[in-house]
């Protein structure tokens, strides 16, 4: 891009420089024994063996090897198609593949929000730069998550779904790390595929999941039956902080279906509302809230998950300055979370049951209730990359 300005790049180089150079300082394998990043960096060094990245013994081994202390290991929960982002990490020490996988997650955080900025029409103040505060992304870096990665893949195909699709649909890969997160997202995007005949952007989604399923089984053959057994010896231990699971707890606590419900219902509620507008449907416009009730009635997710509502956040966030409105409720919202954030509380405590509700509500008051008294600068999408 010729307008940017050479102190900018220079600026973020130097900024990058101090988060190697801190990283490298701060970061030692015991550090890393305790984050969720020890699960990816344990696969990462099954897969270059070619041995069973879900075998229950040879993981926790390989955790305490470096530290860990627990009796029972912390597993990859992302299904084979995640093998290309652990792969790497099984050529590199503990202390050296945590601080590439926390550059990773920071490059993928950094250039989302770039994206996104771009997208709501380069406005020239700085409110973008708050996204880097959102608890659940921040939640993400120090657990050493992976809800940013599946941030990056939502915004690189609301960047580039118009003008390189082939590209947009291979983005989608990301959201295989998570399949259950995005339901409704993932039906409607379906039927506007099927509606409007794009078929480029599914002959790139389904090249590039094709290509990471030979991938999985060319590093372990028998990859999706382990991961199958794993997944069925582990989710009747799992606690999840979503309405959903709450709705399941609260009716039939010895059903596991019952937390489809409410995703059931919000498949429907999303289907409908693509129907009745898909002449007009913009994913600018029509995705934050989109993603909003996804996450909120997805059957699981951590709270690090929701780092892929941000796209939501953000575009309410501009609406509420256009109309002059005050940031103190989001603030507010924010402020409670990066509290919990900072106290360590777990991934799986109830006590973040009220996130997504939150985000949700907090959406709708901004993009609502301001009517016709916004400045509306109507963004719109860049075609090209610019």
């Amino acid at each position: 891009m010729s307008n940017v300005k050479p102190i900018k790049v220079i600026a973020a180089t130097l900024m990058l420089a101090v988060g190697v150079a801190f990283l490298t300082y701060a970061m030692s394998a015991s550090e890393a024994a305790h984050r969720d990043f020890i699960s990816y960096w344990a696969t990462g060094q099954q897969l270059v063996h070619h041995s069973d990245p879900y075998d229950s013994q040879a993981i926790l081994q390989i955790e305490k090897s470096i530290g860990y202390r627990a009796g029972t290991p912390i597993f990859m929960s992302e299904p084979p198609t995640a093998f290309f982002i652990a792969l790497p990490l099984g050529f590199l020490s503990a202390k050296a593949g945590a601080v590439l996988w926390s550059l990773a997650i920071i490059a993928c955080l950094m250039a989302s929000i770039r994206l996104l900025w771009i997208l709501n029409g380069r406005p020239p103040d700085r409110l973008h730069l708050v996204s880097y505060l959102f608890p659940p992304a921040l939640a993400c870096l120090l657990a050493g998550q992976t809800g940013i990665f599946l941030l990056f893949g939502v915004v690189l195909f609301l960047y580039f779904h118009d003008s390189k699709p082939y590209l947009a649909g291979a983005a989608l890969i990301f959201l295989t790390l998570k399949p259950q997160l995005l339901l409704p997202f993932d039906l409607v995007l379906l039927l506007w595929v099927v509606a409007g005949k794009r078929f480029r952007i599914a002959i790139g989604a389904l090249t590039a999941i094709a290509l990471c399923i030979i991938f999985s089984l060319a590093l372990d053959h028998s990859a999706w039956s382990h991961y199958t057994q794993m997944r069925a010896e582990q989710i009747d231990d799992q606690i999840a902080p979503t309405a959903s699971f709450m709705f399941q707890m609260l009716l039939a606590q010895n059903h596991p279906w019952v937390q489809f419900i409410p995703t059931a219902v919000a498949c429907g509620w999303a289907a409908r509302r693509y129907l009745n507008s898909h002449v007009r449907w913009d994913w600018r416009n029509d995705m934050p809230l989109l993603l909003l009730v996804s996450v909120m009635t997805s059957p699981n997710a951590w709270f690090t998950d929701e780092a892929v509502v941000l796209p939501a956040i953000l575009y309410g966030l501009y609406q509420t300055s256009d109309a002059g409105r005050s940031l103190i409720p989001y603030c507010c919202v924010a402020g409670v979370a990066l509290i919990e954030v900072f106290a360590n509380v777990d991934m799986n405590s109830g006590l973040y049951i009220w996130t997504t509700s939150a985000w949700l509500l907090w959406y709708l008051s901004a993009t609502t209730l301001q009517g016709k008294s916004s400045k509306d600068r109507e963004r719109s999408v860049i075609k090209t990359a610019a």
